[in-house]
C-alpha cells in the first residue's frame, strides 16, 4: 500500500474535512454579518454537498480500492461489503440531520456547528471501514469529541450543559476501558490488525488475558451503542442536547457503532477471510476457535438481554418523549446485539471444509439483518426527533402532554409521528415491522436451540410492550383533546425532510427487497 492508496480510500472522509473548512470559510468570512436564517441555511445546504461529494467519492473508491489491493483484509481501512452499506447510511443519515438544522435557533455559531457534525462524520466512517485497533481508537475519539461538542452548543441551556458533563465523564471513562481492551489484545498478539490478532490468538488459544481484554472491549463499545449497563449517559444527553445533535447521536453514532461490532464479530467470532492450509489445520483451527465462541458471546447475549428488559420497561415510566426515545434506543440495541452475537459454532461433527461453506451463508445474512435495522432504525429516529423539535419549538416542552391535539394544529406532523413510533414498534406495513422479523429470523436461522429461541421470543414480548409506550404519544396525539388549538407550524424544508422520512418508512415497509438488495448487491 502506498501513500495514493491511501488517498484514495480515504476520499469520502476528504470530502468531509474539505466542506467543514468551506463551511467555516464561507460562515465566518462571508457571511458574518448576515441573517442568522441565511447562516443556518447555507451552512447546511454546504454540509449537505460535503455528504452529496463523499457518496460519490465512496463509489467511486470502492471500486478503485479492490482494483488496486485485492487482498484489503491486512490493511488499515477496508472498503466495499458491509462497510460500503454502514458508510452509505453514515452520510445519508448526516445529510438528513443538516437538513433539520435549517429550522433551529439554539446557537448563533452554525458554521462551527455544521463543522463539527462534519467531523463527527469522518470519525464514523473511519470506526465503519477500520481493520487496526489504533484506526478504531482514534476514530471513535474523532466521533465521541464531535459528540460532547454538539450536546453542549445550546449555551443557553442548563441541561444541555449537564447532559454534555455526564457525556464526558462516562466517555471518557469508556475510552479507557477501550484503550486497556486494546493494550491487552497487543500484547497477547504482538499486533495492532484485527485480522493478525485473530490468528495469533486462534493460533495459540485463548488465555486467561483474552477473556478479560474482550470484557474491557465490550465495556467500551457498549457505551457507544447506549446498551446496559453502560446507558446512563443516554437518557439525560437525549433529553439535554439539541435537537439536530441528539439525532446524530441516535442514528450516525449508532450506526458506526453497530459497524465497528460487525467488523470486530466478523474478525473475532466468525471467520474474518477463508482460512488457507490443510484440512487438518482448518479443523484444529475450528476445534479452537469455536471452543472459545460461547465464553465471547455469552457476555454479549447478557447485554442484549437486560438492554431489552430494561429499555423497555424504564421507557413505560417516561413523561419526557425525548427520555422515551432515549430508552427505546437502549432497547433497540439489544434487540440488534441478538444479531451480532448468535453464529453458528463448530462442534467437530462432520467436515471442517464443510461446516465452514455452510456457515457462510448464513452468518452473511445475520450481518445483512443487521444492516438492515440499523439504518432504517436510524432513518425513522432522525424523523422522529424532527417532530419532536417542532413540537418543542412551538410549546416549549417536549413532555406527553405537548403533544396534546396535535392531529388538529398540524395534520401533516401527527401522520408523520404516527408513522415513524408504529414503525419503531414494529407495527406491520411499515419498515420497523420488517426489521425486526427479518433481524429474529436471521437469528433463528443462524443458531438453533433453546437460547436463540428464548431470546428471540423475549424480543418479541417486549416489542409488544414497546408498543404501549408509543401509543401514549400517539394517543395524546389523536384521541386526547388539545388544551391549546392554536395551529403548530414547521420550516417548509423540515416537513418536505419528516414527509420523505415517513414516506421511505411506508414504502421500504411495503417493498423491503428495495433496500435488502442493495444491502446485499454490495457484497458482489
Amino acid at each position: 500500500m502506498n501513500y495514493a492508496d491511501l488517498f484514495r480510500v480515504t476520499l469520502p472522509e476528504t470530502a468531509l474535512e474539505i466542506a467543514a473548512l468551506v463551511v467555516l470559510v464561507v460562515d465566518l468570512g462571508f457571511l458574518r454579518k448576515a441573517a442568522l436564517k441565511v447562516r443556518v441555511a447555507v451552512a447546511a445546504l454546504l454540509g449537505v454537498a460535503g455528504c452529496g461529494a463523499a457518496l460519490w467519492a465512496l463509489q467511486l473508491q470502492g471500486h478503485i480500492w479492490f482494483e488496486s489491493d485485492p487482498d484489503a483484509w491486512s490493511t488499515l481501512l477496508q472498503t466495499g461489503f458491509y462497510v460500503q452499506v454502514a458508510q452509505t447510511g453514515i452520510l445519508i443519515l448526516t445529510a438528513l440531520t443538516l437538513l433539520l438544522l435549517i429550522d433551529s435557533d439554539f446557537t448563533k455559531h452554525v458554521g462551527e456547528f455544521v463543522a463539527v457534525v462534519l467531523m463527527a462524520a469522518v470519525g464514523g466512517l473511519l470506526i465503519a471501514g477500520a481493520q487496526d485497533l489504533l484506526v478504531i481508537f482514534v476514530g471513535l475519539e474523532l466521533l465521541s469529541l464531535g459528540l460532547y461538542i454538539m450536546t453542549a452548543f445550546a449555551k443557553s441551556s442548563a441541561k444541555s450543559a449537564e447532559a454534555a458533563m455526564k457525556y464526558y465523564l462516562f466517555g471518557g471513562m469508556s475510552a479507557a476501558f477501550l484503550l486497556f481492551g486494546f493494550s491487552y489484545f497487543y500484547g497477547l498478539s504482538g499486533t495492532t490488525n484485527l485480522t493478525g490478532i485473530q490468528d495469533a490468538i486462534s493460533a495459540s488459544g485463548p488465555s486467561p488475558m483474552f477473556y478479560v481484554a474482550w470484557i474491557l472491549v465490550v465495556a467500551g463499545l457498549g457505551f457507544k451503542v447506549a446498551a446496559v449497563p453502560f446507558h446512563l449517559w443516554a437518557p439525560d444527553t437525549y433529553e439535554g442536547a439539541p435537537a439536530p445533535a441528539a439525532a446524530f447521536i441516535a442514528s450516525v453514532s449508532k450506526v458506526a457503532s453497530f459497524a465497528l461490532l460487525i467488523t470486530l464479530s466478523w474478525n473475532w467470532l466468525m471467520m474474518g477471510r477463508p482460512f488457507e492450509g490443510s484440512s487438518d489445520s482448518v479443523e484444529q483451527f475450528l476445534r479452537r476457535y469455536y471452543q472459545t465462541w460461547p465464553k465471547l458471546v455469552l457476555v454479549l447475549l447478557v447485554i442484549a438481554a437486560t438492554s431489552m428488559i430494561v429499555g423497555n420497561l424504564a421507557a413505560l415510566a417516561q413523561v419526557s418523549v425525548r427520555r422515551l426515545l432515549a430508552y427505546s434506543a437502549i432497547a433497540h440495541a439489544g434487540y440488534i446485539l441478538l444479531g451480532i452475537a448468535v453464529h453458528p459454532v463448530y462442534l467437530g461433527q462432520g467436515s471442517p471444509l464443510e461446516f465452514l461453506a455452510n456457515s457462510w451463508s448464513p452468518f452473511i445474512r445475520g450481518v445483512n439483518a443487521v444492516l438492515f435495522y440499523i439504518l432504517t432504525y436510524g432513518l425513522t429516529t432522525i424523523g422522529a426527533f424532527g417532530v419532536v423539535a417542532v413540537v418543542e419549538r412551538a410549546t416549549g416542552s417536549d413532555r406527553l402532554d405537548s403533544f396534546l391535539g396535535l392531529h388538529k394544529r398540524n395534520p401533516v406532523l401527527a401522520a408523520v409521528l404516527l408513522v415513524l413510533f408504529l414503525s419503531l414498534a414494529g407495527i406491520p406495513p411499515l419498515v420497523g415491522f420488517y426489521a425486526k422479523f427479518n433481524l429474529f429470523a436471521a437469528v433463528l436461522g443462524v443458531s438453533a436451540g433453546p437460547v436463540p429461541f428464548a431470546l428471540v421470543a423475549l424480543a418479541v414480548a417486549l416489542s409488544v410492550v414497546s408498543l404501549y409506550y408509543y401509543l401514549q404519544v400517539l394517543k395524546r396525539a389523536y384521541v386526547m383533546p388539545a388544551v391549546d388549538e392554536s395551529p403548530i407550524k414547521a420550516h417548509p424544508v423540515t416537513m418536505a425532510v419528516l414527509v420523505a422520512i415517513a414516506t421511505a418508512v411506508v414504502v421500504l415497509g411495503c417493498f423491503p427487497a428495495l433496500l435488502q438488495n442493495w444491502i446485499e448487491s454490495c457484497y458482489r
